[in-house]
């Protein structure tokens, strides 16, 4: 770990001596504006290694992306070599199509420790879901961000995560998701407990993601980078700006159809992703990402 040359990534200038909030916000905060949650190298051909050396060369040095066994395991190296207490969790995320979690811990996130307190540091979800600031571990207290409110529910040593979505707009109705649109619900996200894990707990869902047919990472290529007021998504062709709370309790949300080499120009203009090989979009799931 070269913490120099992972705060120029990021672009971080701060201070990092003092591991207080304040400075964890601010540097994963960076994080999640530098490094997009991506999963194109399933889409061009490139095999997602988990080790850390692989993943510090692609997202450091290649200023690649990845999805969260690339982005929270870079993220728990960097808050360990600062000093912060850090532990691997692993959660199983919710399928609305399913009603259901996951039966497998298909999701890694971070907790950790602050002057006797617990916090979620999870920088590697993506989308409109991802939390913008350190999240405190206390069950039912709704805890409001720009994206929206986010809070967790315990039961039984089982932990919840959740978030309150705005009314979306978008004035392209072309786009429109009618399950989406005109709702402020209540959506679950993921589930996890607090026991330790190492990233050997995670290889045979990695593989998975990646190959099976049922994945949805197999099924759409995606490309998610937070901004300050809200982010821009990339799934298969469909490029979307999302603007967090436009007009009151709502969230603006423009999107329009890209070709093959406007797919391209716009990973470098907007997410700053050059890739080595070639990117096949793909987005035959029906899945809303949003």
């Amino acid at each position: 770990m070269n913490i120099t040359e992972y705060f120029t990534r990021i672009s971080y200038n701060g201070s990092y001596k003092n591991l207080d909030f304040e400075t964890l916000t601010a540097i994963f905060q960076h994080h999640i504006r530098a490094v997009p949650f991506e999963n194109l190298s399933i889409h061009c051909g490139e095999t997602i290694k988990l080790d850390l050396e692989p993943v510090y060369d692609k997202i450091v040095r290649k200023k690649r992306g990845g999805w969260c066994m690339e982005n929270n395991h870079l993220l728990s190296w960097v808050l360990k070599t600062l000093g912060y207490d850090t532990t691997i969790i692993g959660a199983k995320v919710y399928s609305p199509e399913e009603n259901a979690y996951n039966d497998h811990i298909n999701h890694l996130l971070l907790k950790v420790v602050l002057d006797g307190k617990a916090y979620i540091v999870d920088g590697g979800f993506g989308m409109v879901y991802q939390m913008w600031q350190p999240m405190e571990l206390i069950s039912g207290k709704d805890q409001p961000q720009v994206p929206g409110i986010f809070r967790f529910m315990e039961d039984n040593g089982i932990w919840y995560f959740e978030k309150i979505k705005r009314k979306q707009y978008n004035p392209n109705q072309s786009f429109s998701n009618s399950s989406n649109l005109g709702k402020n619900a209540c959506r679950k996200v993921y589930l996890f407990t607090l026991e330790p894990r190492e990233i050997e707990d995670f290889r045979p869902q990695s593989v998975y993601l990646q190959t099976s047919p049922d994945s949805l990472f197999v099924t759409k290529s995606i490309c998610s980078l937070q901004t300050t007021d809200g982010l821009w998504a990339l799934v298969g062709w469909k490029l979307t700006k999302v603007k967090y709370n436009y007009k009151e309790n709502m969230d603006l949300m423009e999107s329009t159809t890209l070709t093959d080499e406007e797919v391209e120009k716009t990973l470098k203009d907007k997410f700053r992703v050059m890739l080595d090989h070639k990117l096949i979009p793909v987005n035959s799931s029906r899945l809303s990402m949003f």
